[in-house]
């Protein structure tokens, strides 16, 4: 999910209210702004990923900071989203304290959402679709839009994608894909816009952007700038557009689990119509 308009609005108000309170650490693995990256649990991590990870030690330590610049005594916590176990992201701890922001603290949550530490449903499917049908993205650049913590692009770049460009218009969810990218040991290019160049991107991938009724225009906008494009959503229910059909569905949860309406779990993935690869 991308910050093309403020999701806090969508969840339920017991998660809302809990996401306007302190975070307090249960056991797992995590960063605080001190953490020593050298000293992570081998369970959660592997030898090559802690190698990997202390050359990006700044970047995910930068990435604490921002995350407690609204949420000071929140952690990130590596974990492997449900769907893609083969993917590991710097997510939001899922322990949840009872003690309130103060008020000024809650202003800064609504204002700028982090919306980026959590793997939403959607994106979580369309990664999951990626890596079970990687001819979608083999050899291909790919554009992932309104890309948040980055998983569909990273899973596209696993796949086998030529290059993948994460576009969000919030710097702290570049930051993120960055984050997240090093931890999988993937390369991808981050940018706040859609790229200017001559000609059409090979495929643009977007999870998630639908939620503000006044994106739908990108549902014409997108195919404009690319040969395919591949988007699931879990917003629009009547989801039909002359341009688009729609190739499957599935039931998944936001990471950690926000514990959104049951309707809300229900994510359809859209191709925009033009040759199946």
């Amino acid at each position: 999910m991308g910050m093309l308009g403020s999701p806090i609005g969508l969840l339920s108000p017991r998660i809302r209210e809990k996401l306007l309170s302190n975070y307090s650490l249960a056991q797992g693995v995590y960063y605080g702004v001190a953490t020593d990256l050298a000293h992570l649990s081998t369970k959660a991590q592997s030898a090559r990923a802690c190698k990997y990870l202390m050359n990006d030690q700044s970047l995910i330590l930068q990435l604490q900071q921002v995350l407690n610049r609204t949420l000071p005594d929140c952690e990130l916590s590596i974990t492997s989203p449900p769907l893609c176990p083969e993917l590991r992201l710097a997510l939001i701890h899922p322990e949840l304290s009872e003690a309130p922001l103060p008020h000024e603290a809650m202003l800064k949550v609504l204002e700028t959402p982090a919306y980026w530490c959590f793997c939403w449903a959607s994106g979580q499917v369309l990664a999951q679709y990626l890596h079970q049908n990687p001819a979608w993205v083999r050899g291909r650049q790919v554009i992932d839009f309104g890309a948040g913590s980055g998983i569909v692009g990273i899973a596209a770049k696993l796949a086998g994608a030529e290059t993948v460009i994460a576009v969000d218009n919030d710097p702290d969810a570049l930051a993120a894909c960055r984050v997240n990218a090093a931890i999988n040991q993937v390369d991808i290019k981050t940018q706040a816009e859609l790229p200017l160049h001559p000609g059409k991107d090979d495929l643009i991938i977007a999870a998630d952007v639908l939620y503000d009724r006044d994106n739908l225009p990108l549902l014409d906008m997108l195919p404009e700038r690319a040969d395919k494009v591949l988007i699931a959503d879990s917003r629009i229910k009547r989801f039909a557009h002359p341009l688009y059909r729609k190739l499957g569905q599935k039931t998944a949860t936001t990471w950690p689990d926000l514990e959104e309406h049951p309707e809300y779990n229900r994510v359809s993935i859209f191709e925009s119509k033009g040759d199946i690869p």
